[in-house]
């Protein structure tokens, strides 16, 4: 089976799981929500060497254990990917391979695991919710990395995965693929934050586009408010205004024009941030949502 094929029955059975679990299509998917309402137990534990693990029902499953030690994205697509292996009826599956990105496309994945990888990228991002994220970020088509990145941010997904499937969805020519796989994300967060951004923190760019909506984050990353002249004037708890090597003010120069936020440890649940914007009628309000990754039993699906 080739990787055209897989995703032709993936993109299927993507729209039937949505379906059949209640998902909306037009927005961000919670993965984790799907796998509850398919009856599916689940964990998550350190293991050094492994994505993920599906249980069928042969072996006393259906049940999935999630590497604890992965960040939210890559837990979340793992997490995705263990589900196709159970909407497709595969027997009991170990992700072993921690580098997908390098094996992308070679021929060595056997079908079963092609399949579940390409419904990962169809589950957790369906043709709706890209589409609507591009309307919000004020863009018909990606035209840059940098739309991209961005609609990897909103969808919780990775930017080399979120490159291949617009792609897929014929949104970004082969060559702009190409060239845009050869772009890091760190270069990308760093022009959006405007300066360096450490280890795996993501960057959040809210402009007005982002009006009534959500969100996801975890500690480290910054929430920047790009292109509206805006700034925050006062932060919730468990958000402060970042700061650079020497303790100083970082990407907003002065106390009165903080532009961006760095979510920390003490941020939990969900905060709504309301931030005036000069010339214009409203307030931009928008939901900051903390969602770090699973560990445990209790914490990946609430008795």
């Amino acid at each position: 089976m080739n990787w055209d094929v897989a995703h032709q029955i993936a993109a299927i059975e993507a729209v039937k799981a949505h379906r059949d679990l209640g998902v909306d299509r037009n927005t961000y998917v919670d993965v984790y929500a799907a796998l509850l309402r398919a009856g599916v137990v689940g964990m998550a534990r350190p293991m050094p060497r492994l994505f993920g693990v599906y249980a069928s029902p042969q072996d006393n499953g259906p049940a999935v254990l999630l590497n604890s030690s992965l960040d939210i994205v890559a837990q979340r697509h793992t997490a995705a990917h263990e589900l196709g292996h159970h909407r497709a009826g595969h027997g009991t599956a170990l992700d072993e391979e921690l580098d997908r990105a390098r094996t992308w496309g070679d021929g060595s994945w056997p079908d079963e695991e092609k399949v579940a990888e390409a419904f990962a990228a169809w589950f957790l991002m369906p043709p709706p919710a890209i589409q609507a994220v591009l309307a919000r970020i004020g863009v018909r088509r990606p035209q840059a990395p940098e739309h991209a990145y961005r609609v990897a941010r909103w969808l919780g997904t990775s930017y080399a995965g979120t490159v291949n499937h617009l792609h897929r969805l014929r949104l970004v020519t082969r060559a702009q693929k190409t060239a845009w796989l050869r772009v890091k994300p760190a270069a990308i967060k760093a022009d959006l934050a405007g300066s360096a951004v450490p280890g795996k923190a993501h960057v959040h760019m809210i402009d007005t586009g982002a009006h009534g909506a959500t969100m996801r984050v975890d500690a480290g990353d910054l929430v920047v408010l790009g292109d509206t002249r805006a700034s925050f004037e006062s932060l919730p708890h468990g958000l402060q205004a970042p700061q650079d090597a020497t303790g100083q003010l970082a990407l907003g120069g002065h106390p009165t024009t903080v532009v961006a936020a760095e979510v920390t440890e003490a941020f939990t649940g969900a905060a709504s941030i309301t931030v005036p914007v000069p010339g214009a009628a409203e307030l931009l309000e928008f939901t900051l949502e903390r969602q770090a990754p699973r560990v445990g039993v209790q914490n990946l699906w609430p008795a």
